[in-house]
C-alpha cells in the first residue's frame, strides 16, 4: 500500500511517517520544508500520483486570523483535486474534537471548512477528530496567561499523546474509508484549570492558575463538554501522568 503524508514534518506527522513504514506501507512523506506546497500546489502532483491512500495532518500557521481559513480553503482544495486525479481511493484528515461547537472562533471555523470540503468532494474520505495532545498543554496554559499568572476554565477535556493518535491513523489508512467522522480522546479526564496546574507544577513553575469559567478558548466560552469527545470514542493508552514522567526522564 502506498501512502502519501501531507504535513509529514509536524507533530503528528513525524510519529505517523515512522509507524506506517513499520506497519509495512510504502510511504511519501512530503511537506513545505520537503518541496511540496499544498498551498500553492508546487510538487503536490507528483508526491501524491500512484498512492492508494492521502493522509492529511496539515496545520495552519497561525490560529488568530483569517490566515487559518486561506490556508484550509487552498490547501485542502488542492490537496482533493490532485486526489481524485490520481485516483487516491481514502482521503483521510486529522481534526479536532468539538470544531463544530467551536465556530466562534476563527481557526476552528477553518477548520470545519477543511471538514465542509472533505464531505463535499463525494470522494471515499475519513475525518479524525482527536482531543489536544499532551505536547501542545504548554500552548493551552500559556493562552491564559495573565499578569503574574493564569485564568482558565474548569471546563472538560481528555487530552492525548501525539504517538496515540498517530497509530489511530495508521489504523484508519489501513483500512476502507468510513465516510465518516471518527473521534479519540485520552486516558484521563481533567478541568483545564486542573491539567494546567499539573503543567506548572510539573515543570516547577510556582504561578498560580484561577479558575474562571468566563475565560475564553481560542475566543470561545466553553461548555464542560465542549472539548469532550462523543460516545463511542476511541480512547488512548497513555495516561497523562505516565506521559509527563516520560517526558522529564528525557
Amino acid at each position: 500500500m502506498k501512502i502519501t503524508v501531507m504535513g509529514a514534518t509536524g507533530r503528528i506527522g513525524t510519529h505517523l511517517v515512522e509507524k506506517l513504514g513499520q506497519a509495512g506501507a510504502e510511504v511519501t512523506a512530503a511537506s513545505t520544508s520537503l518541496g511540496v506546497n499544498s498551498v500553492t500546489g508546487e510538487g503536490l502532483r507528483a508526491a501524491i500520483v500512484g498512492s492508494d491512500v492521502v493522509i492529511d495532518v496539515t496545520n495552519a500557521a497561525s490560529f488568530g486570523d483569517d490566515t487559518a481559513l486561506d490556508f484550509f480553503k487552498a490547501s485542502t482544495r488542492n490537496m482533493l483535486g490532485a486526489s481524485a486525479d490520481a485516483g487516491v481511493r481514502h482521503y483521510l484528515a486529522l481534526s479536532v474534537v468539538g470544531t463544530p461547537r467551536l465556530v466562534e472562533s476563527d481557526y476552528f471555523r477553518a477548520k470545519m471548512v477543511q471538514e465542509n470540503l472533505i464531505r463535499a468532494a463525494r470522494r471515499p474520505y475519513t475525518i479524525l477528530h482527536s482531543t489536544q495532545f499532551f505536547e501542545f498543554i504548554s500552548g493551552v496554559v500559556d493562552m491564559g496567561a495573565d499578569g503574574d499568572g493564569f485564568r482558565l476554565p474548569s471546563a472538560s477535556v481528555r487530552p492525548i499523546a501525539a504517538d496515540n493518535v498517530a497509530e489511530m491513523l495508521v489504523e484508519l489508512a489501513m483500512g476502507a474509508a468510513k465516510n465518516d467522522t471518527v473521534e479519540i480522546g485520552g486516558h484521563d479526564q481533567f478541568g483545564l484549570d486542573e491539567i494546567a496546574r499539573m503543567h506548572l507544577a510539573a515543570n516547577e513553575d510556582m504561578r498560580q492558575v484561577v479558575t474562571d469559567n468566563s475565560a475564553r478558548y481560542y475566543g470561545v466560552e466553553l461548555n464542560d463538554d465542549t472539548l469532550l469527545p462523543l460516545a463511542g470514542a476511541r480512547v488512548g493508552s497513555l495516561s497523562y501522568v505516565d506521559w509527563l514522567y516520560r517526558s522529564m526522564a528525557n
